[in-house]
C-alpha cells in the first residue's frame, strides 16, 4: 500500500524549496550553485547590554563602594554598599533604576559593622544579616514594605564574630543561612515562614573553632527548601552536602578535588531543579567549577584564560532556573573577569567597562535570574567597587 503525502504538506514544501532557492541566490550575490550560503547574509544579533551604578553615599576609598550580590525575575537588585567609613548598609535597586537604602535596627555603624543584604526573592523580600555595636552578627528578614524583622538562631554565640547569618531566602519566605555558636564552631539552619527554626549539622563536620556547617548567599535554598550547603571537617577539608526537604543529608566531593587543608568541594547554588554548581579546590589550590545535576552526575568544566596557579582558576557563583551558571575567573595575573555558562556548557566571557587590570581587581558577576540578567560587581582600578546589571 502506497503512503500518500497530503497535497497541502506537498504545496509547503514546494513553498520552502523554493524560498530557500532565493535566498541561497541572493546571498552569494545572485548567483546560484545549488549549495546554501549564508555567509553574507545579515543576522539580527543584540548584544548584551552592561549598566553600572553606584549607590548615593557608597565610599570612594579603597573597598568602599557599592556591591550587588542578588537579582530576582523581575530585575531588582540587592546588596551592601560601603560609606566613607567602612560601615555597611542595605540597598535595593528597582528594575527602573530607582534606589531605596536601609539599615537594621541595632545595626552597628562602625567600620566593618552594619548591615548586609544578601539575598532577594520574586516578591523583592530580602534577607541579610548586620553586626551591632559589639561585632556580633544576627539575621533579618525585610518584607516588600519595608518592615524589618530580626532574629536570632537559638544556639548562636554573643561574641565579636559570632551569631547568626542569614544568607538566602525563596519564594515562600523560608530562610536559610548559618550561625557561629560561642565555641566558634558553624552550624546551619534553616527558618520557616512563620519564624520555626531548624539547625542541622552535616554528617563528619569538624567542631573545632572555624569548622563546622555552612550555607552560604545567595542561592543556596530552592523554592522546594532543598539546601545546598558545604562542611569544613576535623582536617579542614571541604565537602560539599545537599539537603533535601524531608532532612537527609547527602555528602559529595566533585572530581579533582583535592583532600588538603582547606582544599575540596564547595556549594555555591541550587535551582529549581535541584542542579548544584560550585568550586573544587584541587590539590594545587586551583579553583574548577562544576554542575551537579539531580541525578549526582558531575559536570567539571574551566573557562579559558583561567589560571592554573594557587588562588586562580574558575568560580562558579550563582545558578538559574533554566540552568545557566554565572561566576568570575581568575587569571594568571590575578585579575577577575566575569562568565557565563549557558546549560548545555557554551562559555562567554566578558568584563565591565571601568573594571581594574590589576591584581585583586576586575568583574566579579554575582547572581544571574531566569532571563539570563546578572548583577555583581566591579572592583576599579582604585580598588573602589561599583555595581553592573548586565542584560541579555
Amino acid at each position: 500500500m502506497k503512503t500518500r503525502i497530503p497535497r497541502t504538506i506537498f504545496l509547503s514544501v514546494v513553498v520552502l524549496l523554493a524560498l530557500l532557492h532565493i535566498l541561497a541566490t541572493r546571498a552569494s550575490g545572485g548567483a546560484s550553485d545549488r549549495v546554501l550560503n549564508f555567509s553574507n547574509m545579515p543576522l539580527v544579533h543584540r548584544s548584551p547590554t552592561i549598566t553600572t551604578f553606584d549607590i548615593p553615599g557608597a565610599g570612594t576609598g579603597p573597598g568602599q563602594g557599592t556591591i550587588a550580590f542578588a537579582i530576582n525575575p523581575a530585575g531588582t537588585i540587592t546588596g551592601p554598599y560601603i560609606d566613607a567609613g567602612d560601615a555597611r548598609h542595605g540597598f535595593l535597586r528597582g528594575p527602573d533604576g530607582t534606589i531605596t537604602t536601609f539599615d537594621a535596627p541595632g545595626a552597628g555603624a562602625g567600620p566593618f559593622q552594619g548591615t548586609r543584604s544578601e539575598s532577594i526573592n520574586p516578591a523583592a523580600a530580602v534577607a541579610g544579616y548586620y553586626s551591632d555595636a559589639s561585632d556580633v552578627f544576627h539575621g533579618f528578614l525585610r518584607t516588600p514594605d519595608g518592615a524589618i524583622t530580626t532574629f536570632d538562631v537559638p544556639g548562636a554565640g554573643t561574641e565579636p564574630g559570632q551569631g547568626t547569618f542569614s544568607d538566602n531566602i525563596n519564594p515562600a519566605g523560608a530562610i536559610a543561612g548559618y550561625y557561629v555558636d560561642a565555641s566558634d564552631v558553624s552550624h546551619s539552619f534553616l527558618r520557616a515562614p512563620d519564624g520555626t527554626i531548624t539547625t542541622f549539622d552535616a554528617p563528619g563536620a569538624g567542631t573545632s573553632p572555624g569548622q563546622g556547617t555552612f550555607v552560604f548567599a545567595v542561592d543556596c535554598l530552592n523554592p522546594a527548601r532543598a539546601i545546598g550547603g558545604v562542611s569544613l571537617d576535623a582536617n579542614n577539608v571541604y565537602h560539599g552536602f545537599l539537603r533535601t526537604p524531608d532532612g537527609t543529608i547527602t555528602l559529595f566531593d566533585a572530581p579533582g578535588a583535592g583532600t588538603g587543608a582547606f582544599q575540596g568541594t564547595f556549594v555555591d547554588g541550587i535551582n529549581q531543579g535541584g542542579t548544584i554548581e560550585g568550586v573544587g579546590i584541587d590539590s594545587n589550590d586551583v579553583w574548577h567549577g562544576y554542575v551537579r545535576n539531580r541525578g549526582g552526575t558531575f559536570t567539571t568544566f574551566d573557562v579559558p584564560g583561567a589560571g592554573t596557579g594557587p588562588g586562580q582558576g574558575t568560580i562558579p557563583e550563582n545558578i538559574n532556573a533554566p540552568g545557566a551558571v554565572t561566576g568570575q575567573y581568575i587569571d594568571a595575573n590575578d585579575v577577575n573577569h566575569g562568565f557565563v555558562r549557558a546549560k548545555h556548557g557554551v562559555l562567554t566571557t566578558f568584563d565591565v567597562p571601568g573594571a581594574g587590570t590589576g591584581p585583586g581587581q576586575g568583574t566579579i558577576p554575582a547572581c544571574n535570574n531566569p532571563v539570563d540578567a546578572i548583577t555583581g560587581y566591579y572592583i576599579d582600578a582604585n580598588d573602589v567597587n561599583h555595581g553592573f546589571l548586565r542584560t541579555p
